[in-house]
């Protein structure tokens, strides 16, 4: 992408179909995850290495995947807050077994 979209609303579905492959959203999910569980191992130890885990962990894995699975650039590089709030969005209707609606609304075969 070599414009920057106008708006979050016009952003969401383009965030969707550069995360069209199941093994790129499944790194994504891998990765939020860890980060998630590293944010809370900073919580509970007070160990601020753990930020850096967090960091290291949320996006190796998503980059690895845009990278060598969709053979796209990662959104974050031209959108950084809209992309780290998509991939919690997109963690989130995951895990709430929702996301599949969401793909098909975007173009995108779950």
């Amino acid at each position: 992408m070599a414009e920057r979209l106008p708006s979050y609303s016009a952003f969401w579905p383009y965030y969707l179909r550069e995360h069209a492959r199941p093994w790129t959203r499944a790194l994504h999910f891998t990765g939020t995850s860890l980060a998630l569980l590293c944010l809370l191992l900073l919580i509970v130890t007070g160990s601020w290495w753990w930020l850096l885990a967090a960091l290291v962990a949320g996006y190796l894995f998503a980059w690895i995947g845009h990278f060598f699975i969709e053979h796209n650039r990662p959104a974050t590089f031209t959108h950084p807050l809209w992309s780290l709030y998509s991939d919690f969005r997109m963690y989130g209707l995951w895990v709430a077994g929702r996301l599949g609606d969401e793909l098909r609304r975007a173009g995108v075969q779950p």
